[in-house]
């Protein structure tokens, strides 16, 4: 597929747009780059990384290799994911502690409006997709519902959680921080990031070993569990595409639940700042929130959410007329 520099600037700026909802514990990536047109072909280009990559290479050239792995539409995507993790890790943070109701509103309106898209998709209904959404709806609900672990300290268990964290991030619905939230090792993960840049700018090295260690243990999880779950989406993708996007509907449909804006806090948990955010939650009214509820602008937020889908949906139909 031949693209402009404008298209590839749309796929890193797509990639950002999935870093920054990866950061958050309840919203998927995935979700965002469903919505933005460019799912199955990530997906696809995720599982043509293989060996036959050095095997091209040599009996051609660089160039046909990169080729066939769609190597520049990967590298402008996950460029655009590590500028957003890098950089915004700490304002989304910030958010959650400060403007919890309004953050949680944009993205419920968001992912409000990919179930719609995502749906929209189904061409045909039968009893097994119905029963397909209602399945991973409940299980999707009572993820949302499940207790964190204790802070992991086995570096065995690190990749075990770089393997589960990037399936679920790279599945529109389930949110890859909530699962690492779950697994006790988003604290963790979330300290990596801010470690590995902090020991860069400031030239401590302890800090940085420290945090790279980590760093290649989810990143070994990480890399066999896209490969692996890569193959699968692909093969369903081509192979069974309607009950595929039913089960995808029905995560994120179970989702709401994680993102609804108006919660009481049941228990806390101490942030790499040292700061308490919350742990445990429950949806509630808005009329019974502990605090100024912020109805308006809360609908205002989700408005913006649902209109930015509309948005990414036009961006991934529209701009390929552009490529040269």
């Amino acid at each position: 597929m031949q693209r402009s520099f404008f298209s590839y600037l749309i796929i890193t700026l797509k990639g950002i747009a999935m870093g920054a909802a990866d950061v958050v514990p309840g919203v998927s990536g995935g979700t965002i780059a469903f919505i933005s047109g460019i799912y199955e072909e990530l997906i696809e280009s995720i599982d043509n990384v293989n060996l036959g990559f050095f095997k091209v290479w040599k009996t051609s050239d660089f160039k046909s290799a990169w080729k066939s792995i769609n190597g520049t539409f990967l590298l402008a995507l996950f460029s655009g994911i590590a500028i957003s993790i890098l950089s915004l890790a700490k304002l989304i943070k910030w958010l959650l502690h400060n403007e919890p109701v309004l953050l949680w509103s944009f993205f419920f309106g968001l992912v409000l409006a990919s179930i719609l898209y995502i749906a929209k998709q189904i061409k045909s209904w039968s009893p097994l997709v119905i029963i397909a959404i209602l399945l991973t709806s409940i299980l999707s609900y009572y993820i949302t519902l499940a207790e964190p672990f204790a802070s992991p300290d086995s570096p065995y268990y690190l990749v075990f959680c770089g393997f589960i964290a990037i399936i679920a991030m790279i599945l529109p619905g389930v949110s890859g921080a909530f699962i690492l939230l779950i697994l006790g090792a988003y604290q963790t993960a979330i300290d990596t990031v801010n470690n590995l840049r902090d020991g860069i700018f400031t030239g401590n090295i302890e800090l940085f070993k420290d945090a790279l260690i980590n760093f290649v243990l989810l990143a070994i999880g990480a890399v066999i569990g896209i490969k692996v779950f890569s193959k699968i989406l692909n093969w369903m993708f081509k192979h069974k595409k309607n009950i595929t996007l039913a089960i995808l509907t029905g995560f994120m449909i179970g989702s709401l639940n994680k993102i609804w804006p108006w919660k009481k806090i049941l228990t806390r948990r101490l942030n790499s700042e040292g700061l308490e955010v919350p742990l445990l939650e429950k949806s509630i009214l808005p009329n019974n929130y502990n605090g100024e509820n912020q109805l308006f602008l809360a609908i205002v937020f989700m408005t913006i959410g649902f209109l930015v889908i509309l948005i990414l949906e036009r961006l991934g139909k529209g701009k390929e007329n552009l490529d040269a």
